[in-house]
This record gives structure tokens, C-alpha cells and sequence, in this order.
């Protein structure tokens, strides 16, 4: 079985995003940037459906800068035997990254497309489900447990009502959750391994898909500050302050 994993480079997730002083966008000069937590989850549960022998393959693609190929490397240090670049200086929305994706299942011919549920920078949780309808494959999304069978994946799902578990034909799309698993460390002799590994540098054009934004951003600003709290001198008073605020009745 051979498994595509799709990654993002985006803002660590350590970091305190700030706006640019023109509100048109987060400033990214001289932040650390690392793989999307998601999409890490994703690299390992690939890498471990490997190490049981479930999987022959495992081919890491993302979309995005030049620099990308530092977070494809890291995939590539954690497991993942080649990757594939889709190179753009553009801010690529969902729907043109699971047009994208589409285009390289078809050359790849994987038979599950692991990523993960959202991006932390955008948070849109869309591509996933997206790319499930572009293929007309099943899908499994928020997964906390994946079990292959013979050509069938029962995935677990996280619902708002607890777990769901679907059983999806293979070839299929399953997204990841955070319960999923606790992504490795890469180990040096694997980051050295990884510089030797394949690469390839594509770019939208290749793939016949037009980037163009369908969104424009008006406007980004931090959110407002949270407001000093007070303290009360009794429960009669604290019962009145939240009458006056509508609280209680």
C-alpha cells in the first residue's frame, strides 16, 4: 500500500503570532517556522502503518515556499521515503490545495491520502474533506484510531458526542486529531539519511491548476484585550454584579 502524506509549513506553534503594523497580514520575518502539529500526526501514523507492514510507501508532499523542503526534510527524517514540492510564493486556498492534491493522487496512485484535520495558521479544517469529494473517495475525518484491513480502513472518529467508528473502501482520505498518536523525534543519523532523499520540485502550472485567490483579506488585527476583572466584598454582591450583566436571574 502506498501512502500519500500531505504536510504544511507554518508559524510553530510556540510562537506568539503578531500582526503587521498595516493590518494586512501576521508578520513571518525572522519567526520560526516547523511542520503543521496536524500534519505531523499524519507523517507518524503513516510511518507506523509502514513499520507493521501495511504499508510499502510512504510520499510526503506539500505546497507552499521554497523553504518548505525544510518541513518535507523533516518528514522525510521521521520516515517518509520521498517527497514531492509543489512550489508557490502564493497564499494557496483549500479548495486550489485539494485541486492540487487530486492531481498528484492521480500521478501517484496512492491508495490513502493521510493529512492533517486542519492547519493551525488558518484553521479552515477543509482540504481533507475536499479532496474526498474532488476523488470521489471516502473519507475519515477527526481520526483517533486507524485499522487497516484487507482492502478496507475502519477509522475512528472524534464526534461531538463522543466516537464514531466508519469503515471506508480503500482507496480513501483520513484526517487526523490530536488522540491519534505522539508524533517521534527525528533522530540525527535519520536527519543526515534525509538530505539524500528524494525530492522533486514541481509547480501549480505542472498540475494544470490556477491559484488565484477566491478570498480577499480586508483586514487582520490582534484580538482585543482582556478587560481587568474586580473583586466583590460578598456573595450578595457577586450575585447583583451578575444580575447587572445579565448572568443570572
Amino acid at each position: 500500500m502506498k501512502l500519500l502524506v500531505a504536510v504544511k509549513r507554518v508559524i510553530d506553534y510556540n510562537v506568539k503570532p503578531r500582526v503587521k503594523m498595516d493590518g494586512s497580514g501576521v508578520d513571518l520575518a525572522n519567526v520560526k517556522m516547523s511542520m503543521n502539529p496536524f500534519d505531523e500526526i499524519a507523517v507518524e501514523e503513516a510511518i507506523r502503518l509502514k513499520e507493521k507492514g501495511v504499508a510499502t510507501e510512504i510520499v510526503a508532499v506539500s505546497i507552499g515556499p521554497a523553504k518548505a523542503q525544510e518541513t518535507l526534510r523533516t518528514a522525510l527524517a521521521m520516515g517518509a521515503d520521498r517527497a514531492i514540492l509543489i512550489q508557490t510564493d502564493d497564499e494557496v486556498e483549500p479548495l486550489a490545495v485539494a485541486k492540487i492534491l487530486a492531481k498528484v493522487v492521480e500521478e501517484e496512485q496512492p491508495q490513502m491520502v493521510v493529512l492533517g484535520k486542519q492547519a493551525i495558521d488558518d484553521d479552515n479544517n477543509a482540504t481533507g474533506q475536499m479532496l474526498g469529494a474532488l476523488l470521489g473517495w471516502p473519507q475519515g475525518t477527526f481520526a483517533s484510531k486507524v485499522e487497516p484491513g484487507e482492502g478496507q480502513v475502519n477509522v475512528t472518529r472524534e464526534v461531538d458526542g463522543g466516537l464514531e467508528t466508519v469503515q471506508l473502501k480503500l482507496p480513501a482520505v483520513v484526517t487526523t486529531d490530536l488522540r491519534l498518536n505522539e508524533p517521534r523525534y527525528a533522530s540525527l543519523p535519520n536527519i543526515m539519511k534525509a538530505k539524500s532523499k528524494p525530492l522533486a520540485t514541481k509547480s501549480p502550472a505542472d498540475y494544470g491548476v490556477d491559484t488565484a485567490p477566491r478570498l480577499k483579506t480586508l483586514k487582520v488585527v490582534e484580538p482585543a484585550k482582556r478587560q481587568a476583572g474586580i473583586k466583590v466584598g460578598s456573595v450578595d454582591e457577586l450575585v447583583d454584579k451578575l444580575k447587572s450583566m445579565g448572568v443570572a436571574k
